[in-house]
């Protein structure tokens, strides 16, 4: 569509000129209602961490299900195994209340909490960084990207036409002569407006201190003759010290045609075929490199000319030289490049642009390493939706694209199992955006339609923002993975406690422990986990699959040991607690309560029950400092200087929270625990902080099988 010469579009404004046009498409049948048609097809996608949350959910709900019939059925049949007397009614509804205790010690009730706050974080942080998020579960999905397809102009480049090779003797003139022959203006703040190449023009002058200011008033314009695409160049006249001087600007090929003269050697020197060749090497030379090549001539009159029009001006003039433009690359776009390859993120170019400029960026951009990477939009029309996902992964260029092309490269990627971003500004990206699992938006350039259908919007319109974009949904689902483990683990440890203590016939804790638990000493540690900052290697290691569930890469074997661990220390400062509360209740003498002391079928204990309860929260608070990596030294990081200011506090607001609840005889007799002295608290205290070392003991042997 972009090399048609004869149609006008809906939705496009004419500037100038007059016509007549015959109208051959109407409502969804134009090329403006093909992309509201495509818009309505393409379909939301969930995020691969909503898939896993719901498979998670499912997975929770199956186990909490099953653990509370399994100790239901279990005491019920125990009550008759024994042959108890006591009512069937009281155990059913110990049984049951036991039950509903397991049921709030599987779920993680902060989980929901510390998801929303964590990505919300996310999103603020995001928009400090020109990344404004429109859906928030998408922030994770950047964490997994493997593919950004990325508009050319504005995002890689600076989408500003600039002059970087010319082909003249005399540079000062071939400036002065191009910025002269331009409508383009400088404005008072010192911005110039205008068509962009000609822009280009007056700002290359500026480079070698030739305002256009100061040559239109050295030479004012007394007459013109319009660009026009059948001749394909324009001409200005001007007055200079009584004689009238001539500038024409155009295409190389077309300028020669009306050039008998040159400029060689400070002379004005017939044009010979010499000349001419040395002259079409420039221009092809530049033409390689993708530059977008401009030819001036000029020609002097003593008396102003006849008339102002191509026939009387456009004829026998002196040949002056060649400018080659191009729109540069942003000068952070390589470097963030280089970086999406380190990061196992594959850069893939799209543009409505000629294949010869759009290669030329992409190897200067590092994207493009052999021609045959790069395809016509029109090439992809030749192949089924089947045979171009065979493609698809060696292609990293496209060149002269139309809407559907777009979203058909986006389809194949993800057809491939590839979670695919995609960036755009115009109407006609918005289908593409929306297929996408990270649809792009433009904030300078893009339109309503495409910020509207996006789910991320970047105010500066600069790919390297997509990769820091990146590295921060990497940060974020690391951290939320972080903090599901922790929770998931600290659950674990409080099933496993209740179940033992349910087996071995005695209550270690009731509902509403389990409760403070989880909302206190585990909510608020993981809330803070999710204010962690990035691993060093973050950006060092592959995209993750969206196949990946949440206990992949280890985590649900971290989860069930260090939810074990906690479990046993629970149970054992139960035990620790009721063995004290017999040693003082025998007056300090130790065999009589070392003679009472049970393992099973123990009357509560309410020591051993504060003992359990303040180490097993303990437990969940040092253990959120574990959780600051899953695999690192949490202990070496803080030597590091990788410091999580949050967490500490985090962590000691839960302790004093914790102490209170066990030491404030209000709050105590609340909760039905007993007061604990100095030794026991000091005991429950010690046996919690060994679950530090532990694991750090345990990390220390997974990273040395890993690297084995």
């Amino acid at each position: 569509m972009g090399d048609r010469k004869n149609m006008a579009y809906m939705g496009s404004t004419l500037v100038y000129g007059r016509g007549k046009a015959v109208v051959v498409a109407t409502g969804m049948d134009t090329e403006m209602g093909k992309i509201a048609n495509a818009i309505t097809l393409a379909e939301d996608g969930k995020t691969p961490l909503e898939i896993k949350l719901e498979q998670l959910s499912k997975i929770l709900t199956k186990l909490v299900i099953g653990v509370c019939v399994v100790i239901f059925g279990y005491n019920i049949a125990m009550h008759f195994i024994s042959g108890s007397s006591a009512p069937l009614y009281d155990v059913a509804l110990n049984s049951f209340i036991t039950a509903i205790a397991l049921a709030v010690a599987a779920i993680p009730e902060g989980l929901v909490a510390v998801m929303t706050i964590v990505l919300s974080i996310g999103v603020t942080n995001m928009s400090k960084k020109n990344a404004i998020i429109r859906k928030m579960n998408a922030v994770e999905t950047l964490g997994c990207t493997q593919i950004i397809c990325s508009d050319k102009t504005g995002t890689l480049t600076q989408n500003v036409m600039t002059v970087v090779d010319h082909y003249a003797e005399d540079e000062k003139l071939l400036a002065t002569a191009m910025a002269l022959c331009t409508n383009a203006e400088v404005e008072e703040d010192g911005k110039s407006t205008g068509e962009p190449d000609e822009v280009a023009l007056i700002n290359y002058a500026k480079t070698l201190e030739l305002k256009k200011s100061d040559l239109v008033a050295e030479k004012p314009r007394v007459g013109e003759v319009p660009f026009d695409s059948g001749r394909k160049m324009m001409s200005t006249v001007h007055t200079y010290n009584g004689k009238f001087i001539q500038y024409t600007k155009g295409a190389p090929d077309e300028i020669l045609k009306k050039c008998t003269k040159a400029l060689v050697g400070g002379q004005v020197v017939a044009l010979t075929e010499d000349i001419i060749s040395k002259i079409s090497a420039e221009n092809t030379r530049m033409g390689n490199k993708a530059l977008r090549v401009f030819a001036v001539a000029y020609k002097e009159y003593t008396s102003e000319p006849s008339a102002y029009d191509s026939d009387t001006l456009e004829k026998e003039m002196i040949f002056i030289g060649l400018t080659g433009m191009i729109d540069p690359v942003r000068p952070e776009v390589k470097d963030a490049i280089v970086e999406c390859r380190n990061a196992g993120i594959t850069p893939i170019m799209i543009t409505g642009d000629h294949i010869n400029t759009a290669k030329a960026i992409a190897r200067e951009l590092g994207i493009l390493t052999d021609d045959s990477q790069a395809l016509m939009g029109s090439d992809i029309d030749k192949y089924s939706d089947e045979e171009f996902e065979k493609i698809v992964e060696n292609i990293f260029v496209y060149a002269r694209v139309q809407p559907e092309h777009k979203t058909r490269i986006v389809n194949a990627w993800r057809a491939k199992g590839y979670v695919t971003a995609m960036t755009g500004d115009g109407v006609n990206d918005a289908p593409s955006i929306k297929s996408a699992d990270i649809g792009v938006g433009m904030g300078i350039t893009g339109t309503d339609v495409t910020k509207n259908v996006a789910d991320m919007v970047l105010t500066d319109d600069n790919f390297a923002t997509i990769v820091s974009a990146v590295g921060e949904g990497r940060r974020i689902y690391d951290n939320i993975r972080k903090a599901i483990q922790f929770l998931l683990g600290s659950n674990l440890s409080e099933v496993v406690s209740i179940f033992f203590a349910t087996i071995m016939s005695f209550t270690i804790l009731k509902a509403p422990h389990l409760l403070f638990i989880n909302l206190v000493t585990d909510s608020i540690p993981a809330l803070a986990l999710g204010l962690e900052k990035p691993e060093a290697n973050i950006m060092n290691r592959k995209p993750r699959s969206k196949d990946d569930g949440i206990f992949s890469g280890g985590l649900g074997i971290d989860c069930a040991y260090q939810g074990i661990l906690v479990s046993i220390l629970t149970v054992a400062a139960f035990y620790i607690g009721e063995f004290l509360e017999l040693f003082n209740a025998a007056g300090q003498n130790l065999a009589v309560a070392m003679e009472n002391f049970r393992f099973t079928g123990i009357e509560d204990s309410s020591e051993g029950m504060t003992m359990a309860f303040f180490t097993m929260a303990m437990c969940e608070i040092f253990h959120s400092f574990n959780m600051r990596s899953q695999r690192s030294s949490s202990v070496a990081m803080v030597f590091k200087g990788h410091h999580n200011n949050v967490l500490y506090l985090a962590m000691l607001a839960s302790f004093l929270l914790t102490t209170a609840v066990v030491e404030i005889d209000f709050l105590s007799n609340l909760f039905g625990f007993a007061h604990l002295d100095l030794t026991a608290y000091l005991i429950s205290l010690g046996l919690a902080f060994l679950i530090i070392p532990i694991v750090e003991i345990i990390k220390f042997i997974q990273r040395r099988l890993a690297k084995n």
